[in-house]
Order: C-alpha cells, then structure tokens, then sequence
C-alpha cells in the first residue's frame, strides 16, 4: 500500500512522533491508523513523544574539539537527578561523538545523523522510554579556527556551563585561563567595538533619563555639561562590566583581562559560553500545594 503524506500527517498528529518514525509505523502495518500507533508504543516511541509537553529545562552543555572544530551542544532532560545518571552522561558523550563527525550545524539535522543503523533522534527516544523523562537536543553549533589559533575549553559542574575561547599566539594554558573566566564572568562582548551603535544610543538615552531624574530632585543641580560628563562616565562603566577584554581577570582581579593576554603575547579572537536552560521557561511547581491537592481528591 502506498503511504501518502496526509497520512502520516495524522498518524504524527495522533502520536507525537517524528515523520519518518510515522511512515516506518504506516509502511509496517500496510497503512493501519491504529496498528501504526500500537506499533510506535511497540517501540517506545509514541510513549517517548507524549512527554513533549513537558518542560526539559536540566541537562548537561557539551564541547566536541575535533582539529579546527569546536562543537557546542545542550541535551535537556527534565530533572537535575537524570542529568546526573550515567545513563544520560554517557548519552551526552555518545551524541556529541555522532554529531561532530556528522558535521552538521544545527539540532534538526543532527537529530536525522545516523549511527550504526539508528538516527540520534530514535536513541535519544530509546533513552526516553528507559529513564521515563523527556530529552531533547538544542544549541548546536560549529566555532572554527584557524591553523594558527588556539582553543581553550572549560566545563564547570560537568557542563552546567561550558565555554570556549579562540586565541591568536599564547598558549592551552592562557587559553584555558580566559575560557575559565567567560565562564565565570559571562561577558557580552569581546570588546567596546563589537557593541552597535544602537545599543550604545539606547543606553545613553536611559542613563541620561536617569541622571536628570536625580538632578531634578538634587539639592543642589548640577549644570548640564556636567551631566554629560557623568552620563558618559556611566555609560563607559556598564560597557566595561560586560567587554571581555576590560573585566577584572578572574585569578587576579589586579588586572584586566586584556592586561593579563598580553603579558601572554596573546589576544582573544572570539569566545563562546552556553549555561543549561538558558532561555527555556522553567515550571515553578509548590511541593506542598501539590502534596495537598493529592490530599483532596
């Protein structure tokens, strides 16, 4: 029998299921709607893809350096405890092995990688029915360097955060080092040049509506030049506190990030940080509300 398109359009409605698990399902059971869905719970994976709906916001970040490459991943899982179980660890390891030699550049298309006859979106499903907790890969990316730069790593908490920094001259060591402090310090930007004009104009404009908020209820005002003056003296500041180059290096705050390169013959050509979760809406649940409303029923 034929499977068409608008058939595994229902059976991924029905179950949740990726489209090529779907038209495995449908070309199984000869085009069978409801054979089709027991066969995906067969094989854990209609059970798997129900979790969806669940909010994965734990999990580990993780870096793949092969030569010139540097691979950057996040795999969710619901719960710190999983994100803790040598099943799940040994899954982040596997996954990054299959996708930094798949060199692809995005979660989609290593979700579709195949390794020894499985994509990595049916182990992560197989992972999924075994440890009863939603998986899900996001954040990939490919950092490259050049022959002559250097990488320098750093995973704090087993890759609660993970971060990269790419080093013109230096060496693994005082690359490392700044990888440590993008880690600990999260900078914004490498330097003043790389934040838009736009940006600088929005934050002057706040910090110019802010100081004349308090001159207005001084004792005694201050002249408008003075004003701009302090305005540029704050604007200066903030900016400091988020260039990588300007913050306080994290073993010595004595002296600047870019101080502390240079006396290493170095300078930082680019950096990457990535923390678990980050920018995922974490459900707030109250323990005992729900402990009550068991209770009650």
């Amino acid at each position: 029998m034929e499977i068409n398109a608008s058939m595994v359009k229902e059976l991924r409605d029905k179950t949740g299921a990726g489209m090529m698990d779907c038209k495995k399902a449908l070309s199984a059971t000869e085009g069978d709607m409801v054979k089709a869905i027991d066969w995906l719970r067969e094989k854990g994976i209609a059970k798997a893809e129900l979790k969806s709906a669940r909010i994965a916001a734990e999990g580990l970040c993780s870096i793949v350096i092969t030569g010139n490459k540097a691979l950057f991943f996040e795999l969710n899982c619901e719960t710190d405890f999983v994100a803790r179980n040598e099943k799940f660890t040994s899954l982040v390891e596997k996954v990054g092995n299959i996708i930094a030699t798949g060199n692809v550049k995005c979660a989609d298309c290593a979700l579709n990688l195949v390794h020894e006859g499985k994509t990595v979106n049916q182990l992560l499903l197989e992972t999924v029915a075994n440890i009863g907790e939603k998986i899900s890969l996001r954040n990939v990316f490919i950092v490259e360097k050049n022959d002559d730069q250097i990488f320098g790593a750093y995973k704090h908490m087993g890759g609660k955060i993970v971060s990269l920094a790419v080093m013109n001259g230096g060496d693994a060591e005082t690359a490392k080092d700044i990888a440590m402090h993008v880690c600990a310090n999260k900078p914004k930007y490498l330097d003043q040049a790389a934040i838009s004009q736009e940006e600088i104009a929005h934050e002057r404009n706040v910090l110019t509506a802010e100081a004349l908020n308090e001159n207005a209820t001084a004792i005694k005002p201050k002249p408008e030049a003075i004003i701009v003056k302090m305005v540029e003296g704050r604007l200066m500041k903030n900016f400091k506190e988020v260039c990588l180059v300007d913050q306080p290096f994290v073993k010595n705050p004595d002296i600047s990030v870019a101080e502390y390169v240079k006396s290493k013959g170095a300078s930082i050509a680019a950096f990457n940080r990535m923390a678990v979760g980050e920018g995922i809406a974490k459900r707030e649940d109250n323990f005992a509300e729900e402990v009550m409303s068991q209770v009650n029923k």
